[in-house]
């Protein structure tokens, strides 16, 4: 529109001058150039350095129109290399990014090394950011997104904070990807894991689970056991017990723990038996053994396995055997020794 005017403007005043000069001096003048003869009126000779002043205004502008078309044409790609940028640093994927106007690039490097957290609501963000933000605000307050859906299904690697909170929002409110992460445990990171393994131990029974006590940890274990009530027993039997033991890494203290429970729930010649062959495999069950005989008030049994092992072994259940054996005494094991402290002796 500038450009227009200024043309329309420099043609009239040509003009102008041409023709104000005419009326004047209608003569002409000649001028041999090169052993050519150029004959005009005086008025062109008057308007011809205005003409050529302006064929070298026109040069200059459309040089410097078209240098700043190309500027403006790299800030508008480093415009949009600058909102990618953003961008993957909002999703935790920081990306190194070329910028083509040094001032921008030397600043906006930083957003490849980087990852963004917003803390509030932001206006203005171009549609794209405004999405990515509304997102991740969501995933942040609990709720869970369904990336493919949202066309992002490939944006997050495995161990992306955002991916994983996601995912914890969805073990929440979905029982059945509780069990695809109880299926496919190494396609997710370790606390999507922990989290799918505490929330089935806290909904299903041993049946159930029995399949994945390879998946099992002794903390997800327990949190089933703890659940058994004689009016629920969860499905548990000592051929499945049998199997999460094998399959766990039980220690000393576990194995008492389990003790604990099943002598509540099953009867003594089938708990003592299961713990009998425990101890056999595993010398961790051993203290868990003797405890059930001394539950049980099987003090014979008690002295025909204490006689099989050392001396330094034992010592606390050798010594309240030995008060059970003078004393007569009407207490139980527990009101005397600390169980949790039993597997402690050195």
């Amino acid at each position: 529109m500038r450009l227009a005017l200024y043309i329309f403007a420099t043609l009239a005043l040509m003009g102008i001058v041409s023709a104000f000069t005419y009326t004047i001096t209608p003569d002409y003048y000649a001028i041999e150039l090169l052993g050519i003869n150029f004959n005009f009126p005086i008025a062109a000779w008057v308007v011809a350095p205005m003409v050529l002043f302006f064929i070298f205004t026109l040069i200059h502008m459309f040089f410097y129109c078209l240098k700043n078309y190309f500027v403006l044409k790299k800030w508008q790609k480093d415009t949009h290399k600058l909102e990618d940028a953003l961008y993957w640093s909002l999703v935790n994927e920081p990306k190194e990014q070329k910028y083509a106007i040094d001032a921008l690039g030397s600043s906006a490097v930083l957003l490849g090394k980087s990852s963004l957290n917003v803390l509030d609501n932001v206006e203005g963000l171009t549609p794209r950011l405004a999405r990515v933000v509304n997102i991740i605000q969501k995933i942040k307050g609990g709720e869970y997104i369904d990336f493919k859906e949202e066309k992002m299904a490939k944006v997050f690697n495995p161990g992306n904070p955002i991916l994983i909170q996601n995912r914890l929002n969805r073990l929440e409110s979905d029982e059945k990807f509780v069990e695809d992460v109880m299926k496919s445990t190494s396609e997710y990171s370790p606390a999507v894991q922990a989290e799918a393994l505490r929330a089935f131990a806290s909904k299903v029974d041993f049946v159930k689970a029995r399949k994945y006590a390879k998946v099992f940890n002794t903390e997800s274990f327990f949190v089933m056991l703890n659940r058994v009530t004689a009016e629920d027993m969860l499905e548990l039997t000592p051929e499945i017990l049998t199997e999460f033991v094998e399959a766990l890494e039980i220690g000393c203290q576990d194995f008492i723990k389990i003790a604990a429970v099943t002598k509540k729930y099953f009867n003594p010649e089938e708990n003592l038996t299961l713990f009998r062959t425990y101890q056999l495999k595993n010398p961790k069950a051993q203290n868990a053994f003797l405890y059930l005989l001394f539950e049980y008030e099987l003090l014979e049994q008690v002295a025909l396995y204490l006689q099989e092992q050392e001396e330094s072994e034992f010592i606390k259940f050798r010594a309240w055997y030995t008060l059970k054996q003078e004393h007569n005494n009407p207490y139980r094991l527990k009101d005397i020794i600390d169980i949790d402290s039993i597997c402690n002796e050195a």
